[in-house]
């Protein structure tokens, strides 16, 4: 009887978290004159509106933009982020604990007040218009969250194996590409689409930083589409549909490694 009342709330829950997406679904696929009206399956398939969603804005530029941001930032986020985090949690260096907390520490400091200091800093040096910015920070260390995640999977590890490769004359290099990457893929993948998420669907940085619209990404395209065509919702919706498939399909691939990336464990030592 517990089971079944614990699956009826999640089930709510579910469906709850899944009416919002499909009322977008179902809208974008509306003829015009059922757009304003409640109700949840058209009458008929209007599929063109796709068509004409696509056509109504360059869709396949800014989608080349995103994917290009999206590919390399997470590139530079796994690769950096999971170095520093070897670094923090098997490497034994004087201040180690210090600066870790230090690092942590950086995740409760508001955006907001960095926005003007770190625009300042990229004009000065002539990175606005430029997709610098929203691609050398990720080759940084990727962010406090992401070393903060990868850092307790890799305490997790059995300090045994490394020291058995560091007996047998293997350099740290060599142990963390040989040995402890291919035993992190749960947390590398979770890092991994936390940051194509994160950077798929960044509306800020790009809005800040990217002013001529050749270099415009989905998230900046999708509104001036809202703003040229705001009364239009159901070409509206089937252009953000578009846009969230790709995540959806990620997600559907890689949820079992999502979760297990989530069993992260391990302490501040």
């Amino acid at each position: 009887m517990r089971k079944v009342i614990v699956y009826a709330f999640l089930t709510g829950f579910a469906v709850l978290f899944l009416i919002p997406l499909f009322w977008m679904v179902s809208t974008s696929f509306k003829p015009d004159e059922e757009v304003m009206i409640v109700k949840w399956i058209p009458s008929r398939l209007e599929w063109q509106n796709y068509a004409k969603a696509v056509r109504a804005f360059p869709f396949f530029k800014y989608l080349r933009n995103t994917v290009f941001l999206t590919v390399v930032d997470t590139i530079g986020t796994v690769l950096t982020g999971s170095l520093v985090a070897y670094g923090f949690a098997k490497l034994r260096w004087k201040g180690r604990k210090a600066l870790f907390l230090v690092t942590i520490a950086t995740m409760f400091i508001p955006g907001q007040v960095l926005i003007i200091p770190v625009y300042i800093m990229y004009s000065k040096i002539g990175w606005v218009n430029t997709y610098l910015p929203l691609i050398v920070p990720c080759f940084l260390g990727g962010g406090a969250f992401t070393i903060f995640m990868l850092r307790q999977f890799f305490v997790s590890l059995p300090d045994e194996i490394i020291e058995s490769a560091r007996l047998d004359g293997a350099s740290e290099l060599t142990i963390f590409t040989r040995i402890v990457l291919p035993i992190s893929t749960p947390a590398l993948i979770t890092v991994s689409v936390f940051t194509v998420l994160f950077v798929w669907n960044d509306f800020f940085g790009p809005l800040i930083y990217l002013h001529k619209s050749d270099m415009w990404t989905l998230s900046i395209g999708l509104r001036a589409f809202q703003q040229r065509y705001s009364t239009q919702w159901n070409l509206l919706m089937a252009a953000s549909t578009i846009m969230s498939i790709p995540m959806i399909v990620l997600y559907f691939f890689l949820q079992e490694k999502i979760v297990r990336g989530f069993t992260l464990r391990g302490g501040i030592h």
